[in-house]
């Protein structure tokens, strides 16, 4: 029985992208069928459609995304249609969020993924925002917390503040009471503040690095600038977390750290990559209450997925770009 998805059979612009019908997937022992109600657009579905960084290749193909990598979308949110016989959390019927990272697949109107990859959808969000969450929430949680435990009038600073993972980090700093200056261009500023920002920052016009400023963290959504800038900008014991980047950046950031010790260096410089979904349940939670709400930009139709990445490459989103799915 066919689908409808939007499938890319080489690597370049939104152009190469088609919404045709393919074989619609069947769930594995320990996996569950979910008919997809809402996705998002995440800055992994935009390099992958370019091929970029090359390391990326190595996952979708080499020359051209290979069988199987041919359906970009990591967030979903939809219902349990079916479970392999080896699934206990989940039963049909069951409305589920969570980031299908390993495989995507998420610009369709169905996909299968493990037990393990889902949460229950909170009954107090709609399908669209909950499908917002899993991915930049997740990696705005795990950034936060590579600063330990974050204390009432501690400094936090989010740099890439207006985009999806930056108006979650906001919020969650928020939660422990901290002051949070948020930076990014000039017209992000506004939905910085409105998720709680206390200063914002327009990065065309001031670099953070150089106000004298010092941070207990800094949560770094977009790593443009050198490592020793950006230590310049931290206090003694302060954390600075990467999230994304190029290799040149990684790397930078690797040798920096082999040079701590000898330096003597007290300021730590880590990488956010601790896998998709960890602390998906507490972001859950967090919905339930309205302690964390999704703040979405547009939402489009599965057959407009080509005009959303345009629009997310642009850079001109604030938030999140959402995808509706109507099966």
């Amino acid at each position: 029985m066919p689908m409808k998805a939007i499938v890319f059979t080489r690597y370049g612009s939104v152009d190469s992208l088609e919404l045709k019908d393919v074989p619609k997937p069947v769930p594995q022992d320990d996996e569950l069928l979910i008919r997809i109600r809402a996705s998002s657009v995440n800055s992994w579905d935009w390099e992958f459609l370019n091929g970029t960084p090359f390391v990326n290749r190595l996952m979708f193909g080499l020359f051209k995304p290979k069988p199987g990598k041919q359906i970009l979308g990591a967030d979903i949110a939809g219902i349990v249609e079916a479970v392999g016989g080896n699934v206990t959390r989940f039963r049909s019927g069951d409305e589920v969020f969570g980031d299908l990272w390993a495989n995507f697949g998420g610009f369709a109107e169905y996909a299968c993924a493990c037990e393990t990859e889902m949460e229950l959808k909170p009954a107090t969000v709609t399908f669209e925002e909950a499908a917002t969450v899993p991915q930049a929430g997740v990696l705005a949680l795990q950034g936060l917390r590579l600063g330990g435990q974050l204390q009432p009038g501690q400094k936090v600073l989010i740099n890439g503040a207006g985009g999806g993972v930056g108006t979650f980090a906001i919020q969650l700093a928020k939660l422990s009471g901290t002051e949070v200056t948020g930076v990014d261009a000039a017209h992000k500023l506004d939905i910085a503040r409105s998720v709680g920002a206390d200063h914002v920052i327009d990065y065309r016009e001031t670099d953070f690095t150089k106000t004298g400023e010092r941070y207990d963290l800094i949560v770094d959504c977009q790593c443009h600038r050198s490592m020793s800038d950006l230590k310049r900008a931290l206090k003694p014991h302060g954390t600075y977390a990467m999230i994304g980047g190029d290799m040149s950046r990684v790397f930078q950031l690797w040798f920096t750290n082999l040079l701590a010790p000898v330096l003597r260096e007290s300021r730590k410089l880590r990488l956010v990559f601790a896998g998709p979904n960890k602390g998906l349940e507490e972001l859950k939670t967090l919905l339930e209450t309205g302690s964390l709400n999704s703040k979405i930009d547009r939402t489009y139709q599965l057959s407009e997925v080509p005009e959303a990445l345009r629009y997310f490459g642009e850079g001109h989103h604030s938030g999140k770009i959402a995808i509706s799915i109507q099966s």
